[in-house]
């Protein structure tokens, strides 16, 4: 069963075709990915799905209902939640206060009014933080709750943005290239905590990652573009040696020359 359909979704700028006719789909409960070399059109792809742009024709349907035309915290509230390429915690704002500011569109209690302690808001407050600490737990950041966002290490703070999407308790979550900058310890870790997501959260997931070791590890999906087009999609076996890919990636030399190892 498919709890994302995209149908032919197409983006221009002015000019620029950044997506063209792009068709896929995201089983629940899946892990899918989406690579492609760089300026293939992955990140306007993510921005569409989330409502950030809105395309030029085409749909996007989620658990069978589109979600064109919408505003992005709409579709948010509607069950689609992301992390992004450059960080965006606010830095100034504690590690559990970063979660909680996640969590708002779940809370019926205004926002605002837990943070500054309205009449009624305190059940509702605790419950939100007993919530954000067994987050901040899962990612092992619990003994931080109280620290900056700002003073945590880089990969402390990807962990942080992939706990804050998930406090939104999406349906579907979007991981806009959640290994860069991680160094190999800390993208082990990240590999494993995506590979439980889904059964642990009750959430699918859609990443971009230029870390091809992660993608073939964990992705039983994975969908190519190349300038804006989706040029191959299928298992990590049938893309790794598909010489669509392998030219995209390498090179148009690259689908006749011998290989020893992964192309990519």
């Amino acid at each position: 069963m498919s709890i994302l359909e995209v149908t032919n979704l197409t983006k221009t700028f002015g000019g620029l075709i950044a997506n063209q006719d792009v068709s896929m789909n995201v089983e629940k409960g899946s892990i899918t990915a989406v690579i492609g070399p760089n300026g293939a059109g992955k990140t306007t792809f993510f921005n569409m799905i989330t409502g950030v742009y809105q395309p030029t024709s085409g749909d996007i349907k989620l658990e069978g209902k589109s979600v064109v035309g919408i505003k992005a915290d709409e579709v948010s509230k509607r069950g689609i939640s992301r992390t992004f390429q450059n960080i965006r915690l606010f830095g100034e704002m504690s590690v559990i206060e970063n979660v909680l500011v996640g969590m708002h569109t779940q809370l019926k209690t205004n926002l605002l009014g837990i943070f500054l302690n309205f009449p009624g808001t305190k059940k509702e407050e605790l419950e939100a933080e007993e919530e954000a600490y067994r987050l901040l737990k899962h990612f092992d950041l619990a003994h931080l709750l109280n620290e900056k966002a700002n003073n945590l290490s880089y990969g402390a703070q990807r962990k942080l943005e992939i706990a804050r999407a998930l406090a939104t308790k999406p349906k579907l979550i979007l991981l806009d290239e959640p290994a860069a900058g991680m160094n190999p310890k800390e993208t082990k870790e990240l590999t494993e905590i995506i590979k439980r997501m889904g059964e642990e959260f009750d959430v699918s997931v859609l990443l971009i990652e230029h870390d091809m070791k992660l993608v073939m590890e964990i992705s039983e999906h994975i969908i190519v573009l190349d300038h804006g087009e989706k040029i191959a999609e299928g298992n990590p076996e049938e893309i790794r040696t598909n010489p669509k890919v392998i030219e995209a990636y390498l090179g148009s030399s690259a689908v006749h020359a011998p290989t020893t190892t992964q192309p990519v």
